[in-house]
């Protein structure tokens, strides 16, 4: 297979290095270029190769065809617009440019539902962690109308440090995390709901969404569970999904609740439902799990990078 050449804006965080690792494996691509302005210079052995940091400003960026950019948030938007200039196609990594966060619109890469949007895109915005896990689990309940109108969404999602990024923190020092788990951003102010709202109200939602994070004491995953009120009951909770993902190589429907170790360094979500018992209205409980890093960040990147390179979707990603 002809390799294409791509770059990494970003390399040395988490994202970042994720990135460098599946595309060292992928039989289609080619890394051409990894910067990381604080390590440039230095060299880091990724999925099984040697990479060489060099600064942004001394990319080669007319190398690549394709750039992916896992630089910080409110930091991309500027260097997406360069590598548009010189004619190479995006795959953005940050918030800047998704759904809700004030930026032309461009295709959202939430692959599995947004598909057809991205084969000619010359800039795609990936999907944040915690809405990939959030919206494909809601996405098949409110495009049937399934969801109470006016009803209020409840999500829950823990997620491991990793999602918090590479940056020294005390907070995330192994002996302030370890043996405890803790909320943050309450009284729904997380960064994310922007884009999990906007994407919901484009698809026909009509309902409020409270959504708490939680840092859980382990590397990598996210657990997410959703509480959704209904217009009816489902006589198989599990449908909706099952339809709108039949043969979906990346998705994995089960009536058991999904566990991190199901998904941890796998590109997938598993998803499960079903009715809460004791209840006056009818509401499902919608749980999901994917690796933060994977299916949530870099996974999801080059799934969306081969649709737009025309290279066949599943190549190059551990399922």
């Amino acid at each position: 297979m002809h390799r294409i050449p791509v770059g990494v804006l970003g390399a040395s965080g988490y994202a970042g290095r994720e990135l460098c690792a599946i595309i060292a494996r992928h039989p289609g691509m080619a890394l051409a270029f990894a910067t990381a302005n604080e390590r440039r210079g230095e060299r880091a052995r990724l999925g099984g190769a040697e990479v060489r940091f060099v600064a942004h400003d001394d990319a080669p960026l007319t190398s690549a065809e394709l750039v992916f950019s896992a630089l910080p948030h409110g930091a991309s938007a500027t260097w997406v617009e360069r590598v548009r200039n010189v004619g190479a196609r995006v795959v953005d990594l940050s918030s800047d440019l998704r759904p809700g966060n004030g930026a032309a619109p461009v295709p959202y890469g939430l692959t599995e539902v947004t598909r057809q949007q991205l084969p000619d895109a010359s800039v795609v915005a990936n999907p944040g962690c915690y809405p990939t896990a959030i919206l494909m689990a809601l996405l098949p309940l409110v495009r049937r109308g399934l969801v109470a109108p006016g009803a209020t969404i409840i999500a829950n999602a823990a997620s491991g440090v990793t999602g918090a990024g590479l940056s020294p923190r005390t907070d995330l020092l192994f002996g302030e995390v370890t043996e405890d788990f803790k909320a943050y951003s309450v009284g729904n102010t997380h960064r994310h709901l922007a884009e999990m709202r906007s994407v919901l109200a484009a698809n026909g939602g009509d309902a409020d969404l409270i959504f708490t994070p939680h840092l859980l004491p382990v590397a990598r995953g996210i657990l997410a569970t959703i509480t959704v009120p209904l217009t009816r009951e489902l006589e198989d909770p599990l449908a909706p999904w099952r339809e709108d993902f039949a043969g979906e190589p990346f998705v994995e429907i089960d009536a058991e609740p999904p566990t991190l170790r199901d998904v941890v360094r796998r590109n997938v979500v598993r998803i499960s439902a079903r009715h809460a018992a004791g209840v006056r209205q009818p509401t499902l409980l919608v749980l999901s799990a994917i690796d933060n890093l994977v299916k949530g960040a870099a996974g999801q990147a080059v799934q969306n990078a081969n649709v737009v390179l025309g290279i066949n979707e599943p190549t190059g990603l551990p399922t």
